[in-house]
This record gives C-alpha cells, structure tokens and sequence, in this order.
C-alpha cells in the first residue's frame, strides 16, 4: 500500500490539520476584535480600523470553513483508537455538524447585516457585493442574532475544546492527537529519539 495513503489514514491531512488551527486563530482574532473595540471612543480610527477588520477576517472564516469542507470530503478521516462508544460517535458527529453550521452562519449573517445597513462589505481590498437591500429594522434584527450566536459560540468553541482534553486524558484515545501538527512528525521517529 502507498505509504502517503497510509499516513493519511493513520493521520489527518496536513492540509486538514492548518485549516483547522487556522480557523481557531481567525476565530479568536474575530471575537478579540469585537470585544475590545470598546477601548476606542465610537468613530475613533482604532475603532473603525478594529471593526473593518472583525469583518474581513470574519468574511476570511466564511471561505476557510468551505475549503475544510472540500477537505474533509475528499479525504480520509483517521480512525479514533480505541474506538469510542457508538454514543460518542454520534455525539462528536452532532457536535461537529453544529459547530460547521454556526461557522458559516456567523459569517453569512455579518455579511447580511452589512448589506442591510448599506455598508461596503471588505474582504482584502475588494468589496463583496450586498446579498439583501438597505433595511434598517431587518439589519438590527440581523445583527442581534448574530451577537447571540456569538455569545453561543464560545460555548461550542469551549465544549470542543473541553471534549478534545477529555478524549486525551480521560478516555486516553488519539482523538487530540491526530489533529496535532507535529504528531505525524513525532510518530515517525524511531523509539529510541522519540523516548529523548
């Protein structure tokens, strides 16, 4: 058997492995954005520059999110070792459905709300064009919804994260394991260097 399509089997992608940890860095330089904007005076140049960049790098989740998907299609997903229980199968696979469908609503409801006010939608120097016409009423409503699903989100970014420890050290599986970016790196080792 092919010794890349091994690895593959045996590890995420790599590819798989950057979008990942990609996505959680974007994600936290999202919400720090939002959350500190605060320290600005409104209208403010630090202010405004925070807020620009909130949505670029939301809109940047948007398509990191669609090219996880395209990976996750098309390659192989590692088994767990031990196998976890069917009811943790089909919990981690609810949980991650959930967390997919919250990373491309919150994007989409950022680029919604915009439209909605009338404002220019930034992404890198080109302007995304509106999805809705100017509505006041609906962009307020819009915008609500997605600062209450921003507030949901550190719950699902916190669970994650909590099952992955849990998986570690409770369960003692490879589930935190395989989308670490050196794991394949340090699984390849002889046993004599990587016992140094």
């Amino acid at each position: 058997m092919n010794t890349l399509l091994q690895d593959r089997r045996t590890f995420f992608h790599p590819l798989s492995i950057a979008t990942h940890w990609a996505t959680l860095v974007l994600l936290a330089a999202v919400y720090a954005l939002i959350e500190f904007k605060g320290i600005f005076p409104k209208g403010s140049d630090a202010r405004e520059a925070m807020k620009h960049w909130h949505f670029v790098l939301g809109l940047s989740v948007f398509g990191l999110v669609a090219l996880r998907l395209l990976l996750r299609a098309a390659l192989p997903t590692p088994p767990i070792v031990p196998a976890p229980p069917l009811w943790q199968q089909r919990l981690a696979t609810t949980m991650h459905r959930v967390l997919y469908v919250f990373l491309i609503a919150m994007p989409l409801l950022g680029w919604l709300t915009l439209s909605a006010k009338g404002r220019p939608i930034p992404l890198f120097g080109w302007e995304l064009p509106a999805l809705l016409a100017g509505d006041r009423e609906l962009a307020r409503r819009l915008e609500d919804l997605h600062e209450a699903l921003g507030t949901i989100g550190y719950a699902l970014i916190g669970v994650h994260a909590a099952a992955a420890l849990f998986h570690h050290h409770v369960m003692r599986d490879n589930t935190l394991v395989l989308m670490l970016p050196w794991a394949e790196r340090w699984a390849r080792k002889p046993a004599s260097t990587a016992e140094r």
